[in-house]
């Protein structure tokens, strides 16, 4: 499905057996984006610490990488590129050999490194040009769709999570131990639906597609409840609309505000409790409710916790176990979760939900220079790019990259990685980085209007000069 939405944004005819034949290293990253549609277990409230179908796809794509390098099949890097990817990985070693018990750290080590170095390295290297950028971006819609129809669903029949009361808040197939989950793939969706609806040279029918699609999507999102999501959203559609351009920009603004009417004000969906959610945005400091005063605590201790160690901090997978000695009695025992499925359970909190303090408290100055100082170089030269013009007839992938990047860089400010989604990310960060760190093989021969131009025959061993290389 994700390969149709592809050939749609190429204008390209349907050729299964040859898509395959040409993409099959894409595989593993399809099935990094989809397996996220498994259901969890009833009942399993967290996926801390577990492998789902999602990592192990994510392990497999690591491996083709590899396998594809070995043989010279992948995109170069340039020494700029290698240091931005690889950086992430100085940090976290420093802060697993510092840390007060390593072997605790280890599997610490080994989710960063999976989630912020590996996988976007495997994205950045197997991602040839922007036809099979189009299809990572078109897994993210599928994944969207599907998941946010469970999750109206789940509303409408009241089989959702529980929320103030009543089962209705929808989560997906991703239960109540991972309410954002659900919220998180469908942003994801509505970000690259909106920057194609959005990209100048595409065809208008993808185009119009694309804009429902977008429309469809926000219904889902406001069923999720999710505060945070919804500020990172509306601030990467923003800002994707703006760099769109500003006529483009009045039209979809109108659109998704005549959405927001039908939707909330005619015909009445949540209206009364989306109110209040929104309304307690603006309540953070006069009247928090527990999640907040919940959030702020975790703050303030991850805060205590770096100032105790502000080089390296207290060590990957250190936070719960120092929290209690840096928290305040304002703090919780947990937050409550049930429905969908799930009997009510106390979920404990085990981070500060918010990734740049979860990152200064457990590595220090030198690990959130490394993580933060390599994702701030990647939005500037992804956003200096895209407003360069040089981009031509890939300004969708600019885009679309511009678009997810921003976006979880704003839900960082209230979450942090943790669940099945946190995959994700990885490949976020890069299609970021191969949006900026571009190389000869990303051009778009055929265009976004035609069929794509076939490279001529060459003897074995040898390629046409400027083609792409796998």
């Amino acid at each position: 499905m994700s390969l149709a939405v592809s050939l749609s944004l190429n204008g390209a005819r349907p050729d299964l057996p040859g898509l395959l034949r040409r993409h099959w290293p894409l595989l593993p990253l399809a099935a990094t984006v989809l397996f996220l549609l498994a259901p969890l277990p009833a009942g399993d409230a967290t996926a801390s610490g577990k492998v789902g179908p999602a990592d192990a796809a994510s392990l497999l794509l690591v491996f083709v990488c590899a396998v594809q390098a070995l043989r010279g099949r992948v995109r170069g890097l340039t020494p700029l590129g290698v240091l931005v990817l690889g950086m992430p990985a100085v940090g976290l070693a420093v802060a697993t050999m510092t840390a007060g018990d390593p072997y605790a750290a280890l599997p610490g080590f080994v989710r960063y490194l999976q989630v912020f170095v590996l996988v976007p390295a495997a994205v950045v290297l197997l991602v040839r040009d922007a036809g099979e950028f189009r299809i990572a971006a078109g897994c993210f819609v599928v994944l969207a769709l599907v998941q946010g129809a469970v999750g109206v669903v789940q509303y409408a029949t009241h089989t959702g999570a529980s929320y103030q009361g009543q089962d209705i808040r929808a989560v997906g197939t991703f239960g109540p131990g991972d309410v954002m989950g659900m919220a998180t793939v469908v942003a994801y969706g509505l970000v690259v639906a909106t920057a194609v609806a959005l990209a100048p040279g595409l065809p208008q029918r993808v185009r119009r597609i694309a804009g429902g699609v977008a429309l469809v999507l926000v219904l889902p999102l406001v069923l999720s409840f999710s505060r945070g999501v919804w500020i990172a959203t509306v601030g990467a559609a923003v800002l994707v609309i703006l760099l769109a351009g500003i006529r483009r920009a009045l039209k979809v603004l109108l659109a998704l505000a005549a959405a927001g009417v039908v939707l909330v004000g005619g015909l009445g969906v949540g209206s009364e409790m989306v109110a209040e959610r929104l309304t307690s945005i603006t309540q953070v400091s006069s009247a928090p409710d527990q999640s907040v005063t919940d959030r702020y605590t975790m703050w303030a201790a991850a805060e205590s916790m770096w100032r105790e160690r502000p080089a390296v901090g207290v060590g990957l997978k250190g936070f719960p176990a120092h929290r209690d000695g840096h928290a305040s009695l304002g703090l919780s025992s947990g937050s409550d979760t049930a429905g969908a499925g799930q009997a009510y359970l106390r979920q404990p909190l085990l981070s500060p939900h918010n990734m740049y303090l979860l990152i200064l408290s457990e590595q220090g100055l030198i690990g959130l220079t490394a993580l933060a100082g390599g994702w701030a170089a990647l939005l500037v030269a992804g956003a200096r790019r895209l407003a360069s013009g040089d981009a031509g007839r890939i300004r969708d992938c600019g885009l679309i990259a511009t678009g997810l990047f921003v976006w979880q860089l704003t839900d960082f400010l209230y979450a942090d990685i943790g669940g099945p989604s946190t995959v994700l990310t990885g490949v976020i960060i890069g299609l970021a980085a191969w949006w900026a760190l571009p190389s000869r093989g990303d051009a778009d021969p055929g265009g976004p209007g035609g069929p794509p131009v076939r490279a001529p025959r060459t003897a074995r061993g040898s390629a046409p000069e400027g083609a792409a290389t796998r």
